[in-house]
């Protein structure tokens, strides 16, 4: 050896194959922010760093990282500055509905230690939709002897906007005959009532046409209209009744299209024209349409697309029956959708170390959550590695776990290991 040369250990380092069956994670402290939907791209949401007492460059040192529950990236932290920032511009309806208030859960996760803070982001919603009716002009069929009161329930409209942006009244151009009243759904929702004020004399008046608006809650608010057109009828004496007001079934989540999900069925005592009954969807959103289809005339609801229990677990449908002189009677459908395990678990890594040097003491080599989307014992998961290995694999909170040696490795003995994580 040369005067004057240093000589170094030499560090030799251990590879390490991963091999991944389905997997998830979670974490300690917790933060609440919130951001307006809609705002660009790069938005300042909050400094991480001041918020949990971090040093400038500490964020940096630690290799924090942001982590969605959902897996997709809504934020961007900047390790340098330590502000959490919007990493795309968020749609409150896109990601919640119609569902307020709206979170996104997520945890920022940190090594040396090892570290995990919860935390959740609120989008608040903006009045950017206006209200809207499924159909431009809707038909109604009174009797002329109805009495002075009588209220006829209408189609709400929809709005995607929630909260104080949503609906929040119904108008009707003046008229002679009706008004309208304000009623609350079991939903916690309003829908119109159209309440007759002056009898009517279909001799003197066949029709007339009112136009209904739907004012939201913003400031301006926003509306939406639709056009109610009476048609007065003479007498047909007795209405349709359903068999019972409220059926209950259930559906596997893995129901083919075309099942039968139930079957509804009225009556009238009315003959000729005025007890032909025909069934119709009432009062029903987009998704309930898309969904289910009603024979009109068996009464027989079919499936006509997919269940999904991890989207939706139950569905309540409306059902109207119409005889042939315009009289009308609902039911409703209570639909209990059943989960099946349809989803295998899943793992997401955090972070991964392939190589570590020999006679290192206990060292973390994996950070990784296991999430299954299934519900109850089909939601349940294990996690696991092979048995006679010189590692570890420790739980942490909320599906998070943590892969670490056990102690130092002899790179002379092994110096590879296949780690198979079930």
């Amino acid at each position: 050896m040369e005067a004057g040369a240093l000589c170094w250990p030499r560090q030799r380092q251990v590879l390490f194959v991963f091999l991944f069956g389905g997997v998830s994670l979670a974490g300690s402290g917790f933060g609440r922010y919130s951001v307006t939907e809609e705002t660009e791209r790069g938005s300042f949401v909050v400094n991480l760093a001041k918020d949990l007492g971090l040093g400038d460059q500490e964020l940096v040192a630690r290799g924090a990282r942001v982590v969605s529950d959902d897996n997709k990236q809504h934020l961007l932290l900047d390790s340098q500055t330590g502000d959490l920032l919007t990493n795309e511009k968020l749609d409150r309806e896109k990601l919640c509905g119609l569902t307020e208030p709206c979170m996104l859960y997520f945890q920022i996760l940190m090594d040396n230690p090892f570290q995990i803070y919860r935390a959740e982001l609120r989008v608040r919603d903006i009045n950017d939709h206006s209200p809207m009716f499924r159909d431009q002009e809707t038909v109604l069929k009174i009797l002329e002897n109805t009495a002075e009161g009588t209220a006829f329930r209408l189609e709400r409209a929809q709005d995607a906007d929630g909260g104080l942006n949503g609906i929040h009244s119904y108008t009707i151009n003046p008229n002679s005959f009706f008004h309208i009243k304000i009623s609350d759904s079991d939903e916690g929702m309003i829908y119109p009532e159209l309440v007759l004020d002056k009898a009517l004399d279909r001799e003197k008046q066949h029709e007339l046409s009112l136009t209904l608006t739907a004012l939201d809650g913003g400031s301006p608010p926003r509306s939406g209209t639709t056009t109610i057109r009476i048609v007065i009828l003479d007498i047909n004496d007795n209405a349709p009744q359903f068999s019972q007001t409220i059926y209950e079934t259930q559906a596997p989540e893995n129901s083919p299209v075309g099942s039968l999900i139930a079957k509804v069925s009225a009556g009238d005592v009315d003959s000729g024209v005025n007890a032909d009954i025909s069934y119709s969807l009432f009062d029903a959103s987009e998704d309930i349409r898309t969904t289910f289809q009603v024979n009109p005339f068996s009464g027989d609801i079919v499936l006509t697309a997919l269940l999904d229990y991890e989207l939706v677990k139950s569905y309540k449908i409306n059902i109207q029956a119409m005889d042939g002189g315009g009289l009308t009677a609902t039911c409703t459908v209570l639909v209990e959708v059943l989960d099946i395990n349809d989803n295998p678990p899943e793992l997401i890594i955090s972070s991964l170390s392939d190589y570590v040097a020999e006679n290192s003491p206990e060292i973390v080599l994996a950070v990784f959550r296991i999430k299954d989307r299934d519900s109850g014992e089909n939601g349940k998961m294990l996690c696991y590695i092979q048995d006679n290995l010189p590692f570890l694999l420790k739980p942490s909170l909320e599906n998070f776990y943590i892969l670490m040696t056990e102690g130092g490795l002899d790179r002379e003995s092994q110096a590879e290991y296949n780690i198979t994580i079930t």
